[in-house]
């Protein structure tokens, strides 16, 4: 099950980007350490993640949160049985999300990931 998809940007001008996200399209601040999170107040799956410039190799473009941990391991491991790109390998994060990133098909790196469980963060 698809819990959300989430779009990545980078800013480097967090007040400014925030003032955009927020004053111009509507968005709410969902967090803002480690990175500016953003979601729509009337469908909080909504979301873009803005990233301090440089601050991941590669730059994934989208994320699909699984829901669940078991499910981001199957989808690892049916991205290497299909001999996909994984750019940035499976990976238990310290801000309690696991997540690997794979390039797809086109060329787009996609970051799969779910929240580990009692974690409540936004990623």
């Amino acid at each position: 099950m698809i819990k959300r998809i989430i779009t990545y940007a980078e800013g480097s001008d967090d007040a400014a980007t925030r003032d955009f996200y927020v004053n111009v399209l509507g968005l709410d601040v969902a967090m803002d350490d480690p990175v500016l999170g953003l979601r729509s107040g009337d469908d909080p799956a909504a979301q873009v993640l803005v990233l301090p410039p440089g601050s991941t190799d590669p730059l994934p473009r989208l994320g699909i949160d699984l829901g669940e941990p078991e499910a981001v391991e199957r989808a690892h491991a049916e991205a290497v049985r299909r001999g996909l790109r994984v750019v940035y390998p499976l990976t238990d994060e310290s801000w309690g999300v696991r997540r690997f990133f794979v390039e797809d098909p086109g060329g787009t790196v996609v970051n799969v990931l779910a929240h580990l469980t009692g974690s409540s963060r936004t990623e």
